[in-house]
Formats: structure tokens, sequence, C-alpha cells
């Protein structure tokens, strides 16, 4: 069951370090890229590395909004795909991927994943330029309460295929394991 978060803990879905994937639209034109540099910069806002040459960009730029969905472990080709695969050589990149929107949110957001970010880009060009940085305003967030409830993952209570994936390189993934907690 997907269900909201509330704004002020949207930082917690990308705290943990995941490979999300960025979607935007503009017009009727969406795309979706995959990107380990996804990091939470406040309790609502959060950055994003998204290169000039990525197709995905211009649809930013254009919109002034991106989505950020953290996929599992089940999707791991997927995100490889999606990371490999430009849209500017590939029209038909996206005919296989399964987009999804939510109420009041023109930006789409793709099935199966854990969690999800609507976000307003708060623009800084020189960021954008020099360092393909953008920061975005976290206007929506949701998750999949089987791995996410009361502002918390649970990820050593979920089967493994529902666990977050981790990108090092060459197609190797890694995922979160058991909870520590530690009283002061």
């Amino acid at each position: 069951m997907i269900k909201e978060v509330e704004l002020a803990k949207a930082y917690r879905l990308v705290n943990t370090g995941p490979t999300c994937l960025i979607s935007a639209k503009f017009e009727s034109i969406e795309n979706t890229i995959s990107a380990s540099w996804v990091c939470a910069l406040d309790y609502d806002k959060i950055s994003v590395v998204v290169d000039s040459g990525a197709f995905t960009r211009s649809l930013i730029e254009k919109s002034g909004y991106f989505a950020v969905s953290i996929p599992c472990v089940r999707q791991a080709n997927l995100v490889m795909k999606l990371g490999l695969i430009s849209r500017h050589q590939n029209a038909a990149k996206m005919q296989d991927v399964k987009l999804f929107y939510q109420d009041k949110f023109d930006v789409p957001l793709v099935d199966g994943c854990l969690a999800w970010l609507v976000c307003k880009v708060l623009t800084n060009k020189t960021n954008q330029s020099e360092f393909d940085l953008f920061m975005g305003e976290v206007v929506g967030a949701w998750a999949d309460t089987r791995v996410f409830e009361e502002g918390r993952w649970k990820f050593d209570e979920c089967e493994e295929e529902l666990r977050s994936l981790h990108y090092v390189a060459g197609g190797e993934f890694y995922t979160l394991g058991k909870r520590i907690n530690v009283k002061i």
C-alpha cells in the first residue's frame, strides 16, 4: 500500500544513500534515468546530479520539476537499463517502463518502487551549469508501507527483494542490512 509521507520526514527516504531513478516530464514527453548521487539537504530539500547531456535534464529544466523514485532489488535490471540507455539514441527507451502519477502532480513516478518524492527545482544556474547539481524542494512524498512506515525504513523486516539498491560500480549493488539502535 502506498501512503503519503510527512514532508518534514521526506529526507529519511534518501538519507540511506539509495540508488534512485530521476524522472521528469515536459508537455507529453517523459523520461527516467538512474542516479547514485541523490542527497538530503534539509528536512524538505534534496539534491540530484543530472549530467548536462542527459535527456531527462532538459525535461527538468523546462518543467521546473523532477521526481525521485527509490527502486528495490527486484528492479536492479531496470535500474541498469535506465542508466545505460539514453533516450537521445533510443526513442523507445521508456516503452517497457511503467509510470504512474499521484494526484495533483504532473510528474511521472516509476511503478514498483519503494518510495517516491516530487520536487520543485530551486533554481541555481551556477550549480546547475558548473556541477550538474539540481536542488529541489520536496512538495510530495509517498512510500510503500511494507518497507517504510511512521517515518522509518523496515528493511530488516521485509523480503530481500524489497530492499533498496546501493550502486558501487560495474553492475555491482549492495543492499542494507540489519538495523542497529543506539540509546544514549
